[in-house]
């Protein structure tokens, strides 16, 4: 069975960072896009970046342009996701998603991550 193994998450104060990686079991990482969503307390999940097979096209969600960077290692078979100057804003838990094809949106997320929490303190 394919899986999406995440780590990284954590509590960090306010202007901090946090580096979350996701690593997949199947050798066929290199076929699929990659992206991180994230779930807010009270809010819909939604997508924080995407990265596509080759990692030359890659999205990311106004909110965090200019602050996270999404890369990937398909040798690794891992997708990472560099968080600088965090707020408290960015508080969620982040998951990391497979898609079938780009642009990942989230009805094209085949696979999940079972999550990872980052809390970022004021």
């Amino acid at each position: 069975q394919v899986q999406l193994v995440e780590s990284g998450g954590g509590l960090v104060q306010a202007g901090g960072s946090l580096r979350l990686s996701c690593t997949a079991s199947a050798r066929t990482f290199s076929l699929y896009p990659m992206g991180w969503f994230r779930r807010a307390p009270g809010k819909e999940r939604e997508s924080a970046a995407a990265i596509s097979r080759s990692g030359g096209m890659i999205t990311y969600a106004d909110s965090v342009k200019g602050r996270f960077t999404i890369s990937r290692d398909n040798a690794k078979k891992t997708v990472y996701l560099q968080m600088n100057s965090l707020k408290p804003e960015d508080t969620a838990v982040y998951y990391c998603a497979r898609g079938s094809n780009w642009p990942l949106t989230y009805d094209k997320v085949e696979l999940w991550g079972q999550g990872t929490l980052v809390t970022v303190s004021s």
